[in-house]
């Protein structure tokens, strides 16, 4: 028996352009219901939202259930990070602050078994396997991976062409809100600078034959970025989403009273 299909990887290789939300509440009961709303994806964040391994493992567990194909993001591209994420049955993987070619090369061998790479071996203790119900997964891992690389700064714009040409990477994903702090554009990810480099950057992913990748909950950048060939696009963040409605709903009722 293989390890289970990468359906998300599948249908972004495809073509697909694929809405999801960001899931920054860190509780695995909170993402059962966020799997119940009907996104193509969902990514639980461990780079900005207070979760470690343990509870990243948590909401896996409870969004296989759903509908929805899960991603993580990771803080940094630490290997150990990258193979823990893995073994706790991660297929998906969204690291940050990529910016350089070799940066790259590097998370992609994090990712793959010896030869390919320098994953560690321990699937007999991971939920990846089953906990070693699946007897193939050692040689049929490495097809399900799928690695976004996440471009951020004026030096990962600059390294673009690299990181595209590595044949690990799956995709890269335009950070907007690093990328107009980096370009002096703090808070500002519309600036027509900061949104001009992001189009353009989507446009070569699509043109390199790679997943694009976006976020943003502007109804029209998400637009211009699917135009420019974004078929990774993140239209939510449920904190946000939260915070917003639980304020309205306060509004509502205190402004008669």
């Amino acid at each position: 028996m293989p390890a289970p299909e990468n359906i998300l990887k599948r249908r972004l290789q495809a073509g697909e352009a694929l809405i999801g939300c960001w899931l920054g509440m860190a509780e695995p009961y909170l993402a059962e219901i966020s799997a119940t709303a009907g996104f193509d994806w969902l990514l639980v964040d461990g780079e900005h939202a207070p979760n470690d391994i343990r509870s990243m493992a948590a909401q896996l567990a409870v969004l296989e259930a759903g509908g929805s194909s899960t991603v993580l993001r990771l803080p940094d591209d630490n290997p150990a990070r990258i193979k823990q994420a893995l073994d706790i049955g991660a297929q998906t993987l969204l690291i940050p602050m990529v910016e350089s070619a070799a940066q790259a090369e590097q998370i992609y061998r994090a990712t793959r078994y010896p030869p390919l790479g320098f994953r560690g071996v321990g699937s007999a203790l991971a939920r990846a396997s089953k906990f070693a119900a699946i007897p193939d997964y050692l040689t049929t891992a490495d097809d399900q991976i799928c690695v976004l690389a996440q471009v951020e700064s004026r030096a990962g714009l600059e390294a673009l062409d690299g990181i595209l040409e590595i044949d690990g990477i799956d995709g890269v994903f335009i950070g907007p809100s690093d990328l107009a702090a980096d370009m002096g554009h703090i808070g500002k990810p519309a600036e027509p600078e900061v949104k001009n480099a992001v189009l353009d950057a989507l446009k070569r992913t699509r043109a390199a034959g790679k997943i694009a990748g976006v976020l943003s909950m502007d109804p029209q950048y998400i637009a211009d970025c699917r135009e420019a060939g974004a078929n990774f696009l993140g239209v939510g963040i449920d904190v946000t989403l939260f915070a917003g409605a639980m304020r309205a709903h306060a509004k509502k009722y205190k402004s008669g009273s």
